[in-house]
């Protein structure tokens, strides 16, 4: 037993992200099981995306103002995971689609806090020691998204089916949510008059480099949530891959994506935030580009799957960076930026079944590679409105 209530904490938080991973992970390998469970197309069952994304948003939302006004986080988190385990059990059961979207929508809601709140006590928890641990936090997520696909080849070689895997991991959810109940000491935050000051200063001059911002997350995160969750329908659509072979592609995504999350954390301290950017960017859209050049196979199908994951993983939180350098970074600021985030996750994944459905399974690529063209435009655009801003507030 951890003595320590700051390391106690973090192992909480750490564990919420990991389950957090694992509801992401296996939503994407088993949509054609849904869509099949409640007699609908591939086009309507990706409605679960945009309804996952709005509770997501409304709970990020909400988690904000409720972490800052309530002493017991720790309870809220665990509430927030009971609430995420219980209808994760019964997803599965789901005897309709629109049943299914509000049972996703709720799980969405549930996890936004959850994001907010394990970000928010970390950071109050470890104070301006938290790098380290907060790169840990986002492993943590990486490894569940990993693991998840996994969990269901492992099941469907054993004769189970989608049933077992979502109860396997609401299972593995619940002794995480009781723990957090359970667990004391709450981190607080430190009042600080200087940030309260700074959260209320103007957004006006620095609004294009904030809409740019968040468009290069809006097209970002709609290609990777894209990816990993339509890559599965991809392969099995195209006769690429079974069903297994097909979970085991997507964990490969997520396995690459983890591992570009660490050791994007030493690049990061020898090149710049715009060279890692740049070519992780051109290195995505070079893969993809190989993707339409040469026949499909399944073999092609794992280098690109690998290679993207790899690539995509550092272009998240670089940018994030790069904006929060280029202006004085307030609460409120950060808030505009991040909803580029909770609407790319929420619009083109939502989209890509009704896409899929007219101009067939070769349109995900198509849509990732654009997607992706259209960050590196928002990222170029980025750097202008960057130096522009930098001449504009120099001395004369």
């Amino acid at each position: 037993m951890l003595k320590s209530p700051t390391l106690r904490n973090t192992l909480g938080y750490y564990l919420m992200f990991l389950c957090l991973g694992l509801g992401l992970g296996v939503a994407g390998p088993t949509l054609p099981s849904l869509a099949s469970q409640t007699g609908t197309t591939m086009g309507v069952i990706g409605g679960t995306f945009l309804a996952s994304s709005i509770g997501y948003t409304l709970g990020t939302t909400l988690g904000g103002w409720m972490f800052d006004r309530i002493v017991r986080g720790h309870l809220a988190l665990g509430l927030a995971q009971l609430t995420s385990a219980a209808l994760l059990f019964f997803i599965p059961l789901c005897p309709a689609v629109w049943i299914l979207i509000l049972v996703d929508a709720v799980i969405g809601l549930s996890n936004g806090i959850i994001n907010t709140g394990a970000n928010t006590l970390l950071m109050w928890n470890h104070r301006e020691k938290v790098g380290p641990y907060m790169n840990g936090l986002h492993f943590s997520f990486g490894l569940g998204a990993f693991l998840a696909p996994s969990v269901f080849a492992l099941f469907l070689n054993l004769g189970a089916t989608h049933r077992e895997t979502y109860w396997a991991i609401a299972a593995t959810a619940v002794p995480v949510a009781l723990f957090m109940l359970l667990m004391p000491d709450s981190p607080q935050p430190v009042k600080q008059h200087e940030t309260e000051t700074a959260g209320t200063a103007s957004v006006r001059p620095y609004l294009p480099i904030l809409v740019i911002s968040m468009l290069y997350l809006f097209f970002y995160v709609g290609a990777e949530v894209t990816f990993g969750g339509w890559i599965y329908t991809y392969a099995t659509s195209l006769g690429l891959a079974s069903a297994t072979q097909a979970a085991y592609l997507t964990s490969g995504f997520w396995l690459a994506f983890t591992v570009g999350r660490l050791i994007s954390i030493p690049v990061a301290t020898r090149f710049r935030t715009g060279q890692v950017i740049a070519a992780a960017l051109v290195g995505c859209l070079a893969i993809l580009g190989a993707n339409f050049v040469f026949s499909n196979s399944l073999l092609l199908l794992w280098i690109v799957s690998a290679g993207l994951g790899f690539c995509m993983a550092p272009i998240w939180p670089s940018g994030y960076t790069l904006a929060g350098r280029s202006i004085k970074l307030t609460a409120r600021m950060s808030s505009i930026i991040l909803l580029g985030d909770s609407f790319g996750g929420m619009i083109l994944p939502s989209l890509t079944g009704r896409v899929l459905e007219r101009f067939g399974a070769q349109a995900m690529m198509w849509l990732v590679f654009i997607s992706l063209g259209l960050t590196l435009l928002a990222f170029l655009e980025m750097l202008r409105q960057r130096n522009a801003l930098h001449l504009a507030t120099a001395p004369a």
